[in-house]
C-alpha cells in the first residue's frame, strides 16, 4: 500500500471511474456527483472529456489520464480514492485495442492496484453471457475479467447488462441510422432473443453499489421486456416512422461476411476499421442475452427497471422523416386529407 495513501482530512469520498466518460460511465459520474461524491475520470483522452466537469460543482467532477494497461497511470488514478468502478469496454477490437488486453488482463490489473491502495469498494461492468468457455472472444475475456476482479475482490459488486439503451446507444441509434440510408435491415440472428435495459437503472445499481446499499456478488440487469432482435427492429421502424424490409442473414452467410470484413482490417495495416460486422459477434448472436433466473437482479435491489416505450420515442425522434416536426407534419397531411 505504499504509494497509494492520499486521504484528505474531512474531504468528500473520493471514487474514480474508469471510462467515465463513455456511454454507462457517464452516467455513472451524474449519480455519484449528485451523492456529493468527488468523482475521477479516469481516461486516455482527458481532453475530450472535459464535459465531465459540469456534472457536479466546480472542482467536483476532474478527468484524469490513465490507461488500465499502464500500472503507473492506473496507480496514480486510483491514489486515495474510497471506491473504483471500472466501466472499461470494447464491442469489437481494432488494431490497438484487444478484448483480453482491456476486458481481461485490463480489469485485472484495476482490481488488483485498487486492492493494493486500501480501496474499500470496486464495481466491475461485465456482460450477459460471459462465460470463461464461450467460443467467442467478447464473452470469455469478459469472463476472464470477472475472474481476475475477484481474485483480487471477493468483494466486489460485478454488474452483467443486456443490451444498454439510451440517448448515446450504439445499439438502436445504429439501426435507425442504418434506416435512413437503406430501404433493407439485415440482421443476424433474427429470432435471438434480448432484454434491452435502460443505461440510468444500471448506472443506479453501481451507485448503489459504492454507496454500500447492494449485496456483493454478480447482478444480471435487464429490462421488463424480453424481445427477439426482429421484434425490437419492428418496435424501431414504428418510432421512427420509417418502413423497411427486415431481412435475416443465416449465421453461416454471417459468419462468411464477418470473417472477410475482419481479414480486411487485419491486412489494411489499420486503414479499415471493422465496424460492420465481426465473426466474433456472429458467435455472440447465436445465444440469447437474457437474464438468468439464478443470479441476481433489480429484484434483489427493490427496483423496477424502466420500460423502453418511456425512453426510445426521447431520443430516436431525431431518426424519423421530419425529425421533431414529424408529428405536426403528420397532422398537417391528416387535415389536409
Amino acid at each position: 500500500m505504499v504509494g497509494c495513501i492520499d486521504k484528505r482530512y474531512n474531504a468528500p469520498k473520493l471514487v474514480t471511474i474508469f471510462g467515465g466518460s463513455g456511454f454507462v460511465g457517464r452516467y455513472v459520474a451524474q449519480r455519484m456527483a449528485k451523492e456529493g461524491w468527488r468523482v475521477r475520470i479516469a481516461v486516455r483522452r482527458p481532453n475530450e472529456a472535459l464535459f465531465v466537469k459540469t456534472y457536479g460543482d466546480v472542482g467536483q467532477v476532474e478527468p484524469i489520464l490513465a490507461n488500465i494497461r499502464d500500472k503507473n497511470s492506473t496507480r496514480a488514478a486510483i491514489l486515495g480514492s474510497d471506491a473504483v468502478v471500472n466501466c472499461v469496454g470494447i464491442l469489437n477490437e481494432t488494431s490497438k485495442q484487444k478484448f483480453t488486453d482491456l476486458q481481461a488482463y485490463g480489469a485485472g490489473q484495476v482490481a488488483k492496484i485498487a486492492a493494493d491502495c486500501g480501496v474499500k469498494t470496486f464495481v466491475h461492468f461485465s456482460a450477459i453471457g460471459a462465460d470463461i468457455d464461450s467460443q467467442s472472444k467478447y464473452l470469455k475475456s469478459k469472463a476472464e475479467g470477472e475472474a481476475k476482479v475477484k481474485a483480487s475482490f471477493k468483494n466486489a459488486i460485478i454488474i452483467r447488462p443486456s443490451i444498454v439503451f439510451g440517448a448515446e446507444d450504439q445499439f438502436f441509434n445504429r439501426f435507425a441510422t442504418m434506416a435512413k440510408l437503406s430501404p433493407v435491415i439485415p440482421l443476424v440472428g433474427a429470432d435471438t432473443k434480448f432484454q434491452p435495459v435502460y443505461v440510468d437503472d444500471i448506472a443506479s445499481v453501481a451507485v448503489k453499489g459504492v454507496l454500500g446499499q447492494a449485496k456483493r456478488g454478480i447482478y444480471e440487469l435487464g429490462g421488463p421486456e424480453v424481445a427477439s432482435f426482429k421484434e425490437l427492429m419492428i418496435k424501431l421502424m414504428k418510432i421512427i416512422r420509417r418502413r423497411r424490409i427486415i431481412m435475416n442473414i443465416p449465421f453461416f452467410a454471417a459468419s462468411m461476411q464477418g470473417s472477410f470484413f475482419d481479414a480486411l482490417q487485419k491486412f489494411s495495416l489499420g486503414l479499415f476499421t471493422n465496424n460492420i460486422l465481426t465473426r466474433d459477434q456472429v458467435i455472440s448472436l447465436k445465444k440469447d442475452n437474457v437474464v438468468s433466473k439464478n443470479k441476481m437482479s433489480f429484484k434483489n435491489l427493490d427496483m423496477t427497471p424502466t420500460a423502453m416505450e418511456t425512453i426510445l420515442e426521447e431520443y430516436l425522434y431525431r431518426h424519423r422523416p421530419y425529425g421533431q416536426y414529424t408529428e405536426l407534419t403528420e397532422a398537417a397531411r391528416d387535415l389536409d386529407s
